[in-house]
């Protein structure tokens, strides 16, 4: 893994969400949310960077960055090469996004069955709060959550 950047655990909150993102998903919420984090002073956010849900949380971290200068953007990557299979949309989001972030970190230099959950972990155990978009009771999102909820993490799920 990339060196990491100096962050507090206690105020950091990492996302999570589905690469499907539906028409409820209430963003105006997301951004109620995540500003009163930020006035309980978070002021460091986590982000997978995969498909929708991620991409979405960290567009909204860079337009909040605008009104509150010293809150971070750190990019957590599973693998080089995430954004391979992405549509091209989508990877030209991820690529702008990516240049922006406050910091890079690779979570393993290669891909391999089970590296975005080591991704989803690490994202867990460095936050104190986790934001989440969760609709099943399968998958990647809802196996993070309760790997959150299993190290009591707070959970705001959207």
């Amino acid at each position: 893994m990339s060196d990491r950047m100096n962050f507090e655990i206690e105020k950091t909150c990492a996302f999570t969400g589905h690469r499907e993102v539906g028409n409820d998903l209430d963003l105006p919420l997301l951004e109620t949310c995540v500003e009163e984090f930020i006035a309980d002073g978070y002021n460091c956010f986590l982000c997978g960077m995969a498909r929708g849900f991620d991409l979405i949380a960290a567009d909204l971290i860079l337009k909040l960055k605008e009104k509150h200068c010293d809150i971070k953007l750190i990019a957590c990557v599973p693998c080089p090469n995430q954004s391979k299979f992405y549509h091209q949309e989508e990877k030209t989001k991820y690529d702008r996004i990516l240049s922006v972030c406050d910091d890079v970190l690779t979570v393993s230099s290669h891909y391999f069955n089970g590296c975005m959950q080591v991704r989803d972990r690490y994202m867990v155990d460095n936050s104190s709060l986790i934001i989440a978009y969760s609709r099943n009771k399968t998958g990647g999102t809802y196996y993070t959550v309760n790997y959150a909820s299993s190290h009591n993490k707070k959970i705001c799920i959207i």
